[in-house]
Order: C-alpha cells, then sequence, then structure tokens
C-alpha cells in the first residue's frame, strides 16, 4: 500500500470518530432535555419512602386545588354502637279500656286521634241488671240503718242490765252482716263510676259510664254503638304520647359498652330527615333469644308531635368521648390495605415556591361525623403541617409520577 492509499484511509477513520461522537453528544443532551422537561411537568419528586413518593405542586396549582394545610388536630370524638329498634311507651302510660259489667252499648263519644283526660266518659252501656243492683244497694242501705239503731238500742239495754246478752249479739252480727253487704254494692257502684250517695238519695242511673283510666290519645276504637259486651271485654285502647321513648336492640357483643347516662342520637325510617337525641335511663339484664340482643331505653330530648309508639328507629349510641388526632375523612387515603395521610412542607427552588406532600403511614380509629381517629406509627416532629383535604388527587398524582419514573 502506497502512502497516499494510507492518508485517505486515516482520513476516513478520523472522519468516521467525529461524526459518532457527535452523534452521541446530541442523543445525551436531547435525553437530558427530554428529563427535564418531564421534571418541570411533574415538579419533581423525592426518592421512595415505603414504595410511595412526595408529589410536588407548584403554589398556582396548590392554590387552585384548595389543598388545606394545617397542624395535626385534636377533637373529641366518641366510640359509637349502631342499634336498631323502635318507640314505645311504658305500660304505666297505655291503657286498655274493658267493660266492668256486660252490657249494650248505647253511644260512643270520641274517635280515634281524640285527646281524653283522665276519667272522660269514653262511651256508655245499659243493662237491666244496672237497675236491679242500684234497687239491691238501696234495700241494703236502709237495713243497715235500721239495724243500726236497733244495735244501739240493744246495746244500752245490755249495759243496763235490762236487756239479754243473747239478743244483743244477734243485734250486732245483722248489724255487721248488712254493713258488709253495703261496702260490697259500694265497691261495684265505684267500679262502675256511679256515685252511691246519688243512688241513695233515689236517682238512679240507667247507663253505665266507661270512663278513660289515664289521660292521653285513643288509639283504638274496638266496639261499635248496639254491640254487646261481655265483662272485660276490650273497647279502647289509650296512649299517652308524652311519654314515648327510644327502645333499642344493643347485641351480645356491644352490650358491655352500653350503660346509663348515654347520649343516644336516632332517625325515624318513616320520617326522612329526622334527627333526634336522648339520653339511655335503662338497660335491661335479660337478653332476648331472637335476636339475641338486650333492650335498652331512652328518654327522647325533645319530643315532637309526629312521634308514635311502634315507629322504626336507628340510632346510635355515643359510648365514650374523648380527644384524640384526627383528620377529615378526605385527608385519608387507603393503599394496598394501608391507611396514609400527607404532611405538607413549603420550598423555594429557583424564585418560585412549591409545596411538597409526603406520603405517611398511619392506622384509624373511631370515625364519626366525617372525621377520623389518627393513630401516628412515628411522632410527627412539632409544627408539622398536614393536609386537610384532596388525598384522592394527590396519590393520584403520585401513581402517575411512579409510572412515568419505571419508563
Amino acid at each position: 500500500m502506497n502512502i497516499r492509499s494510507i492518508n485517505i484511509l486515516m482520513l476516513a477513520l478520523s472522519l468516521t470518530l467525529f461524526l459518532g461522537c457527535e452523534e452521541n453528544s446530541n442523543s445525551e443532551k436531547d435525553t437530558q432535555e427530554t428529563k427535564a422537561s418531564d421534571s418541570k411537568e411533574t415538579k419533581g419528586h423525592n426518592e421512595e419512602e415505603g414504595g410511595m413518593r412526595s408529589v410536588h405542586l407548584s403554589e398556582m396549582k396548590f392554590n387552585s386545588l384548595g389543598i388545606k394545610v394545617d397542624t395535626l388536630p385534636k377533637k373529641a370524638l366518641s366510640g359509637i354502637v349502631e342499634a336498631n329498634g323502635q318507640l314505645e311507651v311504658p305500660p304505666q302510660y297505655e291503657a286498655t279500656v274493658t267493660a266492668v259489667l256486660g252490657g249494650n252499648i248505647t253511644s260512643i263519644k270520641v274517635i280515634e286521634g281524640d285527646k281524653v283526660n283522665k276519667g272522660q266518659v269514653l262511651a256508655y252501656l245499659s243493662h237491666p241488671n244496672l237497675t236491679r243492683m242500684q234497687s239491691d244497694y238501696i234495700n241494703a242501705y236502709s237495713r243497715m240503718q235500721f239495724l243500726e239503731k236497733e244495735f244501739e238500742r240493744q246495746k244500752r239495754l245490755y249495759e243496763a242490765e235490762v236487756g239479754s246478752g243473747k239478743s244483743f249479739q244477734q243485734t250486732q252480727a245483722d248489724y255487721q252482716s248488712v254493713q258488709g253487704e253495703v261496702r260490697g254494692y259500694e265497691s261495684q257502684l265505684r267500679q262502675l263510676n256511679l256515685n252511691a250517695s246519688q243512688v241513695r238519695d233515689g236517682e238512679l242511673y240507667e247507663y253505665i259510664p266507661v270512663v278513660s283510666p289515664i289521660g292521653g290519645y285513643i288509639e283504638k276504637v274496638l266496639v261499635q254503638i248496639g254491640q254487646y259486651v261481655e265483662p272485660q271485654t276490650s273497647m279502647f285502647m289509650v296512649v299517652d304520647n308524652e311519654h314515648v321513648h327510644a327502645d333499642l336492640m344493643v347485641f351480645e357483643k356491644d352490650i358491655y359498652k352500653v350503660k346509663e347516662g348515654q347520649k343516644i342520637e336516632f332517625t325515624l325510617e318513616s320520617v326522612p330527615g329526622s334527627n333526634l337525641t336522648g339520653e339511655i335511663y335503662s338497660v335491661g339484664k335479660q337478653f332476648e333469644q331472637n335476636p339475641k340482643a338486650v333492650h335498652v331505653h331512652a328518654e327522647i330530648d325533645n319530643k315532637e308531635d309526629f312521634l308514635i309508639p311502634g315507629m322504626y328507629i336507628n340510632g346510635k349510641i355515643r359510648t365514650g368521648e374523648e380527644a384524640v388526632p384526627a383528620l377529615p375523612e378526605e385527608a385519608i387515603i387507603e393503599e394496598e390495605g394501608n391507611p396514609y395521610i400527607f404532611t405538607a412542607q413549603k420550598h423555594q427552588e429557583d424564585g418560585e415556591t412549591e409545596w411538597e406532600l409526603k406520603p405517611v403511614q398511619v392506622r384509624t380509629g373511631i370515625n364519626e361525623d366525617g372525621w377520623v381517629e389518627i393513630k401516628l406509627l412515628e411522632p410527627l416532629p412539632e409544627g408539622t403541617l398536614v393536609a386537610y383535604n384532596n388525598a384522592y388527587y394527590l396519590v393520584s398524582e403520585m401513581q402517575k409520577s411512579q409510572t412515568s419514573h419505571g419508563h
């Protein structure tokens, strides 16, 4: 090979090396520009912590999202026991009105829903036995008056040793016997709500008044005019709704948490938007078998007119109250079964402000009225800010960055 050929070959090799270096330089430059562009779009990410990355947002983006930050607060949250049941009235404020004496119904003075007072007449009955009983009472009372005078006369004679002891004792026995008979008739008249003194004066009753034993409202009318009712037949149902209370069924697993004095909140299934409160005054001591639960009774704080015994209710019993670290529900996100919150830190970089939001794994506790108890696995430095909302958006941004980082 001559010198000319060697020079040409060396020139070709030099040119190839120069072009290759230039291409590598341009490729490296393009890669750096692409990374810078990606970094500018995502605003950068820190090293992984537990497989999750921090999210960086510009201050403009941070403000536009309305992210709220502050230190981790403490809030009084209660343990909650959920229980269902219905509205009830204590037995002393419910009454079944019956007929003491059989008879035909001549009139009915009330209808269902009427408000009645204790002793108010609800209906009238009539029966021939009523007249005979009053006549028998008058006869017995007259005999008692006669024997009372005879007893006093025989007593004076006996004490003066003029009359015989046998006559005095017989008169005394007759007098005491008729006294018992009169008291028996008067007791029957009282049960029938009839005035004995009026009967003694000769003013006999033609009808038996049926009266309410309690004040309240007529819940049911069980009879009709003209109907014959046997003694002890149910005629009316009366209930005093002013004493309505919540009767909740608490299951076996929760009953140890419940005690007198605890507050409850409940809603009525049949009244949308109802939200009532009360306080437990009695906890049952025996389990119902189906379901296995205990009756818990609570007095209602502000009774409304629409509260009717038998209405179904859904209740929450507050079993305790304690100030604990807590955040709104929207500040918490769950990933792979683990709950996270976000700490927030403000940075200045190249004259620009950005926010770093870092996921922190926690445990959660009581959940009440949109707030959740936060149990830290490690204490946060004093003054650490945490995000109060937008956790779903932040974890979405975090997942985007992980995908981008993987590629």
